[in-house]
């Protein structure tokens, strides 16, 4: 661990000189800049398709892993400690996703002296397996959903499991997550194909083909408590998150606080008190968030553990004012939280929509491509966290997620207000995405009532009625889609007029404003 002197920016005297960001797009973005408002030297891990990217561009070094695949650059653990040696790193903030939650990673930094800005390794392992934290959060005195505390053995055991608990019931890989290795099932002659393929699907995606079953919560809501833990046993809970709103199982709008609070004031206490058992009982440090199920009755059950920064953590940033990446590295360089339990306030509302190259249109399918055209909302209340730039090729090696638009209102109505505003401002153009799918859903009178669960934007499909494209508002964008294009070269003025062409004879726009 380095040391710099104490300087104007207020920060301790014991911290890191320089961090290394083992990761990539926004969330790489957001750690590079908060090291620079810290005074720490970064260095932007990159491989061959992020060479170019808004991270490397912005950091002060940059290391080079490998080439496009993931396998062989991002989730190397050989290549990203061989980059922080090279650099003179002494710590590793992993970001979300790729070695974020990996507990050989962190046991491999602390072998190298290099400090792995998470939880410690012996946490990541407990809450790592899904049936070993669900075995941790009985025995913390958490409320689990009924299910096997131990992974599936074979049909036979499966078949009775599921006859127990009683149809529906859901499949689940033991380890992993964003809804790979689940499956559905609501009958007995179902359970069999779909133990095969949630076992396959489990195995491809995280080399642990392990699954295990419980009952299936029908129409739940998925509530998170944010925890923040430090070295010297101090442990609070930053509230919750409101994070329903998921395609595939994965999350795409997020809010803080959740509206479900409004009418059942006294739950946020109590998840908050069952997430820090869980976190106890880990030996839990560093930011980390508990995943929980609420039912149609407000009755909450402990669903998972993310070791790690959230994606959606700027919408609890927004409701507490607190910068949970700046807190992590405090903690992981030794420093004790100066936050109580009651010092942790919530004011007013915060929603976040996860902007995505993806088509909402045919089951959010990856869109790859080149962004033509990008013209960024901004104003009050409103918050971007972005790893993208005009003229980027959106890679089909990683996941498609460009940005993260959130907006803070005293008010959840005026939340939503101001988050419609900033959407409509969003100017995307080149590759698909969903930017006018939000817009929809924040009309939705459902959504709009707080009326979420898992299901919404299943059901919010089947009464879809498809929003029409302002007809001035997309003639303005394609007028500068053309004249910007001519003007920078890139891409040839003949092709984006054929393409803006298409786009009239069509009625819509590639990308979808």
């Amino acid at each position: 661990m380095g040391r710099y002197p104490r300087d104007t920016t207020g920060y301790s005297a014991v911290m890191f000189h320089k961090v290394l960001v083992a990761n990539r797009g926004e969330i790489a973005v957001r750690v590079v800049r908060a090291l620079r408002e810290m005074g720490i030297a970064s260095v932007a891990a990159y491989s061959d398709a992020d060479r170019g990217s808004l991270a490397v561009r912005l950091a002060d070094e940059a290391a080079y892993l490998g080439p496009s695949p993931s396998s062989e650059s991002y989730l190397r653990i050989d290549r990203v400690i061989d980059a922080a040696k090279r650099h003179g790193a002494e710590a590793i903030h992993p970001g979300y996703g790729f070695l974020s939650e990996n507990a050989e990673f962190a046991e491999a930094c602390a072998t190298a002296g290099i400090m792995f800005i998470g939880p410690p390794a012996e946490a990541i392992r407990k809450l790592g397996s899904k049936t070993a934290a669900r075995q941790l959060a009985i025995a913390a005195g958490a409320p689990v959903v009924p299910g096997t505390e131990r992974a599936l053995t074979g049909w036979e055991q499966a078949r009775a499991a599921a006859n127990s608990l009683g149809y529906p019931v859901l499949l689940k890989a033991s380890a992993g997550g964003g809804g790979k290795g689940m499956r559905r099932v609501d009958r007995e002659s179902e359970l069999q194909s779909a133990l095969r393929d949630a076992a396959s699907e489990a195995g491809r995606a995280f080399g642990n083909s392990e699954v295990y079953v419980e009952k299936l919560v029908i129409e739940p809501r998925h509530i998170e408590i944010q925890i923040l833990g430090d070295h010297h046993g101090n442990l609070i809970h930053l509230g919750e998150r409101e994070c329903s709103i998921q395609r595939r199982h994965q999350k795409v709008i997020e809010e803080c606080p959740s509206p479900l609070m409004s009418s059942h004031p006294d739950l946020r206490e109590h998840m908050g008190q069952a997430a820090l058992k869980v976190a106890r009982a880990a030996g839990y440090t560093n930011a980390g968030t508990v995943e929980f199920l609420v039912d149609r009755d407000a009755n909450f059950y402990f669903l998972e553990v993310n070791t790690r920064l959230q994606v959606e953590h700027p919408v609890t940033e927004l409701a507490t004012g607190l910068d949970l990446v700046e807190w992590q590295l405090k903690i992981a360089a030794g420093e004790r939280l100066t936050l109580r339990q009651e010092d942790v306030t919530w004011r007013g509302s915060a929603i976040e929509c996860r902007i995505y190259a993806e088509d909402p249109d045919h089951d959010f399918m990856p869109a790859p491509g080149t962004i033509v055209h990008l013209s960024e909302p901004s104003g009050p209340g409103v918050r971007l966290d972005s790893g993208i730039f005009q003229g980027w090729n959106v890679p089909l090696e990683y996941d498609p997620l460009l940005a993260k638009l959130a907006a803070w209102g005293s008010t959840r109505e005026t939340a939503i207000h101001r988050l419609d505003r900033a959407l409509a401002e969003y100017v995307l153009t080149g590759v698909r995405n969903n930017i006018r799918f939000f817009r929809e859903v924040l009309a939705d009178a459902e959504f709009r009532e707080g009326r979420l669960s898992t299901s919404f934007v299943e059901r919010f499909f089947k009464t879809r009625k498809k929003t029409e494209a302002d007809p001035e508002s997309e003639a303005a964008a394609a007028l500068v889609l053309t004249l910007e294009s001519n003007g920078s070269g890139s891409p040839p003025l003949t092709k984006v007029s054929t393409n803006v062409s298409r786009w009239l004879d069509s009625g819509r726009d590639e990308l979808l404003r």
